[in-house]
């Protein structure tokens, strides 16, 4: 089987030099040059959320550290592995075994990423999981290899299933996508509903990706009784899943929907006038501060208008902290072991325009606070993308699952 092993994005070089100096000045340029590979979704389900604005949210990273560093050249590989993990595996070790790849960033897809976290640490490199969620990658499947950057399933089903909880929706039931992350996202989010004092009054599984008519899953749910309806799904399906339910009158008999991870893109996609009231957990908003928006107004000019979600500025974060201790430790030494990276990485603090200050803790999560949004309505939205309402800040120390309750045999007992 052969696969598209992606297109390059290079960002960076240099005047050609004639005679014995051009190669002098190659052999160094190419000791010099940083690869790094994105494993995106860039047509399907989450690519909206994903696909081309994490590659923008990266390529802004690249060119602010080349423009500070114009000795380093950064090279940007660009891959859409399909959602599967043995294509993840197969482009990741080409890209580290053939392609002389030193960082895979993205991996839009908790199986793949749960795979990829093993070849990483096989091969001691170094992956940077902005996008997908399965707290695994920080409880039983830490690595000295990896780091979770963005969000994941405990911080979704912690800021969103409490509140819910607490504001009277004490009876859930479950949609959630069949594979490593609606299991888990279900599963996390049901714990804190209990532990809330509420019940899960029963799960269903979608088949992924092929499933795009929720009609039946969605009617099985409202004849449970359940006074708000979990989706533990993410994309398209949430968006398809949050349009039938309004098109089979269930929001309009009172039950709720709770979207555990709906993200900007969804929104726009679904609409402010059916999204309208849905609650909602993201780690960043575009108008969240000058900074925000200030990023965001550059990600925007390459998108058409379109703003980043958490994911994407996940991209930049996660590339620009990278790049800081790269240049820190020089490329040579960064290419002796990426678990050394990692632990570099994990020493030095973390500071960037789109999530402001941060650490990241031994197990490999990093830490910022995250968010409680309601989605406005119609008369609530005054400009372009002018989405969210702030409902609560989860500061950064109790945003994510205490290392203690983790299994991550990184951390001493």
């Amino acid at each position: 089987m052969t696969h598209d092993l992606g297109r390059r994005v290079v960002l960076g070089g240099g005047l050609a030099v004639a005679g014995a100096a051009a190669f002098s000045r190659s052999t160094w340029a190419q000791a010099q040059t940083i690869k790094i590979g994105m494993l995106t979704d860039l047509t399907a389900t989450n690519s909206a959320g994903t696909g081309k604005g994490s590659v923008t949210g990266a390529t802004l990273a690249i060119e602010d550290f080349m423009a500070a560093n114009p000795d380093i050249k950064v090279e940007l590989i660009v891959a859409d592995f399909q959602a599967k993990a043995d294509i993840a595996l197969s482009m990741g070790r080409d890209w580290f075994d053939r392609q002389g790849v030193d960082m895979i960033v993205n991996v839009q897809n908790s199986a793949a990423a749960l795979a990829v976290a093993d070849m990483v640490r096989e091969k001691d490199k170094v992956a940077l999981f902005t996008s997908p969620a399965s707290s695994d990658l920080t409880g039983k499947a830490c690595s000295p290899n990896h780091i979770h950057w963005t969000y994941d399933t405990w911080a979704l089903g912690h800021t969103t299933g409490n509140a819910l909880v607490a504001d009277g929706g004490d009876s859930w039931y479950f949609i959630a996508a069949d594979y490593a992350f609606g299991r888990a996202l279900a599963g996390d989010t049901a714990n804190f509903v209990t532990k809330a004092g509420g019940r899960v009054l029963g799960t269903v599984y979608t088949p992924f990706p092929e499933t795009t008519d929720f009609s039946s899953f969605l009617i099985q749910a409202k004849a449970s009784g359940a006074k708000v309806i979990g989706l533990a799904n993410s994309g398209d399906n949430t968006v398809n899943c949050i349009k039938q339910s309004q098109e089979f009158g269930i929001t309009k008999s009172g039950v709720r929907l709770a979207s555990l991870l709906l993200t900007i893109p969804d929104v726009h996609a679904t609409g402010i006038a059916t999204a309208q009231g849905l609650v909602l957990s993201e780690a960043f908003y575009w108008d969240m501060n000058d900074n925000t928006r200030a990023w965001s107004k550059r990600f925007g000019a390459r998108m058409d208008g379109v703003m980043p979600n958490m994911i994407q500025a996940g991209d930049y974060s996660a590339v620009t902290h990278y790049l800081k201790v790269v240049k820190a430790m020089g490329v040579a030494k960064m290419r002796e072991s990426g678990r050394g990276v990692i632990e570099a990485m994990k020493a030095t603090p973390t500071d960037d325009v789109v999530y402001g200050k941060g650490i990241i803790r031994a197990d490999g999560r990093k830490i910022h606070p995250m968010y409680l949004f309601q989605v406005k309505s119609p008369g609530e939205s005054h400009y372009s993308w002018d989405y969210y309402k702030l409902l609560k800040t989860i500061p950064a120390d109790q945003a994510f699952r205490p290392m203690s309750e983790g299994g991550c045999k990184l951390v001493a007992s």
